[in-house]
């Protein structure tokens, strides 16, 4: 690995975590995350391997992701699940106003419910859901903020419930990577948006599986994948902090 990638860059912030970043740009950047994420996330297995299948048991799925950005994620399942016919609430949760309120305007009949909050609001309220997820939100926090979304995803879970936090594995390979998929797109799909320079900066940002394995707390499993992928996962039955 690189000496720029051999340690986390937590001090470069992404260009879109800026309160003043501009409102244009902003926008278009949450209208392609459902372009860039199909391709980097795999949101296909999520839903085979992990939503599908308590569904299929439950009949109906409570879904809250955290951190939902664009709402891309929420509505790709919502989609899913309704053309294989199953019911699902789906909550599309930011802390960030400027996200829920773009996403809430593209909703484009998928019925998610979008909400301003943290998840520390929502433990406060005694609320709980079958499934807890996030995508591309782990290399946003710190250290302390990591630990109280854990310590919360644990008990926004109801019985029988998961919890799967997605993100990008650091490394040479997913930079490399990343800039050279980004480059040809660069001037015509992903033009006037943040997508590709924060897209860097996250792969900088982000933890590679040894160093999540070595901070999560008991209980929690940590995953690596391709393309260049982690999960931090916990299931209830799990022991509890």
């Amino acid at each position: 690995m690189s000496p720029a990638l051999a340690v986390r860059d937590v001090e470069t912030r992404e260009l879109m975590d800026d309160p003043h970043a501009d409102a244009r740009l902003l926008a278009r950047t949450y209208g392609r995350f459902g372009f860039v994420n199909a391709l980097v996330s795999r949101p296909g297995t999520l839903y085979r391997r992990d939503i599908r299948p308590r569904a299929e048991r439950a009949g109906r799925l409570r879904i809250l992701d955290v951190g939902a950005g664009g709402g891309d994620l929420c509505r790709l399942l919502a989609g899913r699940l309704r053309h294989d016919g199953f019911d699902a609430e789906i909550t599309a949760l930011d802390a960030d106003e400027r996200a829920i309120r773009w996403a809430s305007a593209h909703d484009r009949g998928a019925g998610i419910r979008y909400r301003r909050a943290l998840t520390t609001e929502l433990v406060e309220a005694g609320d709980t859901y079958d499934v807890v997820l996030s995508n591309h939100v782990l290399h946003h926090l710190d250290e302390d903020e990591l630990q109280t979304v854990l310590s919360d995803s644990m008990r926004l879970v109801a019985p029988g419930g998961l919890v799967s936090h997605h993100d990008i594995a650091r490394s040479r390979t997913a930079h490399v990577l990343f800039a050279a998929a980004t480059l040809p797109i660069s001037r015509t799909l992903l033009a006037d948006s943040f997508i590709r320079e924060d897209g860097l900066i996250s792969i900088r940002r982000s933890y590679t599986v040894a160093e999540l394995t070595a901070i999560a707390p008991t209980g929690w499993t940590v995953r690596g994948g391709l393309p260049s992928r982690l999960e931090l996962r916990w299931e209830e039955g799990s022991a509890r902090s």
